[in-house]
């Protein structure tokens, strides 16, 4: 396959996910035109070996399955997560100042905000309805227009802006939206977008979940286009590497994909990874086509192996002291194993191997990355998935600069070898 257009899906699929809703979305399409089944998790499941199926929990996480073709007995897994930092409306968000209609947000997840000022904003996220027969129903709603920008404060008001100076998020970040508007402009204006896109205007809008995206195009950068630049690469870019190697897995074996919510947040909700969503699927699974009872289940778990991708920190050209001198990945210079000898990453010895001789066998080249042991170290579902489920995990991802940032730098061509590696995990008939 060619790596242009592998990049140019990419592209798309960051455009068109801006909320963990709309990644979700996207990722069962795909699923579905690949001929994987849909399934609920409200009804009773009859699977079959060779089988393709996916579920979704709270329309924002989801589970996609390659059953084996044979008795269940190992499972190979990935993991990425859907959401990423940002700005969320809060529930009553309409305020006026100085002439202007504002909006309340709250920030989600460790976001850098100096990035977010002077950015043309969207509006994304998921409304909730109710039908003149009484019917509630979510819908999706993106609106892909420049209708918000928080402005800076001109620096001739601020002298001090370029020293360092701590951003209020709370009176500082609310963006500004119409001149001299108010709480029923802002529910006549949700009303006329789902109108829009969905051509519903006899309803009443009960409730929303929308987070403000920017407007700037995921993009190639770089005389040689060698950069992705986009908004939510952490964690976006592992999510579409996954799906990719799934579909291009050969089917053969038991191959699983997970993409929770809420990672960004600590991941402790009903669809996160440390709920119980992927324990649920994963026993429902095990009581049909794998050894019965908890006894089986356990020792398909003990079988299996977990790669947690999630993006690593990379060697950044103007602050080379930040890491560590023998632990700095690069752009372009292949995949990432996190350690952590905290356990912040679910990384040991056997699993670093493991992923070692897939990146061998794929002839792609492999990094390390550990924290300077004088700073503090993010986490990820890795560690998280490996205590609710007890599956051996290691944590990888692609390098990246500006993790958190509105707008994020990745290398374009670690796109196609972490793909690669995760392909071979996938088709690898045994996992010791």
């Amino acid at each position: 396959m060619s790596q242009d257009a592998r990049l140019e899906r990419l592209l798309d699929f960051l455009r068109r996910s801006p909320t963990p809703w709309h990644a979700t979305a996207n990722m069962a399409r795909r699923l579905e035109e690949a001929g994987f089944r849909r399934l609920e998790e409200t009804e009773a499941w009859c699977l079959s070996p060779g089988e393709r199926v996916y579920v979704t929990r709270n329309d924002s996480s989801i589970v996609a399955l390659q059953l084996p073709r044979e008795r269940l007995t190992a499972l190979r897994l990935v993991g990425a997560h859907t959401d990423s930092p940002g700005l969320r409306l809060k529930p009553n968000p309409a305020q006026s100042a100085a002439g202007w209609l504002q909006l309340g947000v709250e920030v989600y997840g460790g976001a850098l905000l100096a990035p977010w000022f002077d950015r043309d904003l969207g509006l994304a996220g998921r409304v909730h309805l109710r039908y003149p027969d009484g019917r509630i129903e979510g819908v999706l709603l993106d609106v892909e227009q420049p209708l918000a920008i928080i402005p800076s404060l001109a620096i001739h008001l601020d002298r001090e802006a370029n020293n360092g100076r701590a951003i209020n998020a709370q009176t500082e970040m609310a963006p500004v939206l119409l001149q001299g508007g108010g709480r029923p402009d802002l529910e006549r204006l949700l009303a006329g977008w789902v109108a829009e896109q969905h051509g519903l205007e006899d309803v009443e809008l009960l409730d929303f979940e929308l987070a403000f995206r920017d407007m700037q195009p995921p993009s190639r950068v770089g005389v040689d286009g060698e950069l992705i630049a986009s908004a939510r690469l952490d964690n976006l870019l592992s999510c579409f590497i996954g799906l990719e190697a799934l579909l291009e897995s050969d089917g053969r074996q038991g191959a699983v994909l997970v993409a929770n919510d809420h990672e960004e947040v600590g991941s402790a909700s009903a669809c996160g990874a440390q709920g119980p969503f992927l324990g649920d699927v994963l026993r429902r699974v095990s009581e049909q086509l794998g050894e019965p009872g908890e006894e089986g289940f356990i020792r398909l778990i003990q079988a299996s192996r977990l790669i947690s991708c999630d993006n690593a920190h990379a060697l950044h050209p103007n602050f080379p002291d930040k890491h560590d001198a023998g632990h700095g990945p690069v752009l372009n210079g292949g995949p990432v194993i996190k350690v952590n000898a905290s356990q912040r990453y679910a990384t040991n010895s056997a699993t670093a191997a493991l992923f070692r001789d897939l990146c061998r066998a794929a002839e792609v080249p492999v990094q390390s990355f550990v924290t300077r042991a004088d700073m503090g170290c993010g986490s990820t579902i890795g560690p998280i998935t490996a205590t609710e489920l007890g599956v051996p995990t290691l944590d990888v991802g692609v390098p990246q600069w500006a993790m958190h940032s509105i707008r994020e730098t990745a290398g374009a061509r670690d796109v196609e070898s972490l793909t690669r590696v995760l392909t071979a995990f996938f088709d690898r008939p045994e996992l010791a």
